[in-house]
């Protein structure tokens, strides 16, 4: 897989994805609009991971936002591909410098998007499809790069079954998991202020969901490059035909 490096002011370096100009010929329709940014927020074990990860897959013109965090791999994640792994200065250094599209703190790590790879997808009309908490959600939507941002809300068909997702993953000691049911609430109370809520009983349906809001997303007139000299043109030719 291809690296990029910008250097901070000090010296010091954040590595992250490149985005591969051939990469493009994959999906040619993406020349003829705008990039995306798909945001997908849920409480942990309600399936936004997967389901983003979905989408690469479906899609090659859907890119992966890889964060950046404090947090320490667990077993079997590999740097560059779940998340960029940093210490905590070096993290501060990318928040002060403005490298962060967005950040917030979870359960006790921080964790925030780098800037670079989501600007130059937007330049390449690729799309990055994120996984992130609600803090992060909001201020995406705020961003200079809001009109591009749809957001989506992943809920889980019950509590109950929540809590046997994350028991189920094996990713979490039986303290942590009541840690995340217990902040799960309060995310879960942020459900309104996203563009759409999908509820993730069965996850073959819920993608089938995405794809189609993807797919719709895409059709919005404001996202579609050369509209307006396509309609000129159209219009140009009621000329030609009356003449």
């Amino acid at each position: 897989m291809p690296y990029l490096s910008y250097t901070i002011e000090d010296g010091d370096r954040l590595y992250v994805e490149s985005i591969c100009p051939a990469d493009r010929k994959q999906g040619m329709m993406a020349d003829f609009r705008k990039g995306l940014l798909i945001i997908l927020s849920s409480p942990s074990g309600a399936g936004k991971t997967t389901l983003a990860r979905m989408l690469t897959q479906w899609d090659s013109t859907i890119r992966f936002s890889v964060s950046a965090t404090t947090r320490p791999p667990r077993e079997g994640e590999v740097n560059g591909r779940e998340y960029h792994f940093c210490e905590r200065d070096e993290f501060e250094k990318m928040k002060s410098k403005g490298l962060l599209l967005e950040c917030a703190k979870v359960f006790g790590h921080n964790y925030g998007s780098p800037r670079m790879p989501v600007e130059q997808a937007i330049e390449n009309s690729l799309d990055i499809v994120f996984d992130i908490d609600w803090q992060g959600g909001i201020q995406i939507k705020k961003s200079a790069h809001a009109n591009r941002a749809v957001t989506i809300f992943i809920l889980p068909p019950s509590i109950l079954e929540l809590r046997r997702r994350l028991q189920q993953r094996g990713k979490d000691a039986a303290h942590s998991v009541e840690l995340r049911m217990c902040k799960a609430k309060d995310e879960i109370s942020h459900w309104s202020e996203y563009d759409y809520v999908v509820v993730n009983k069965d996850v073959g349906l819920t993608f089938e969901t995405l794809k189609n809001i993807v797919l719709a997303e895409r059709c919005r007139r404001e996202m579609q490059r050369g509209l307006t000299r396509f309609v000129d043109d159209l219009l140009v030719e009621f000329e030609r035909l009356e003449t």
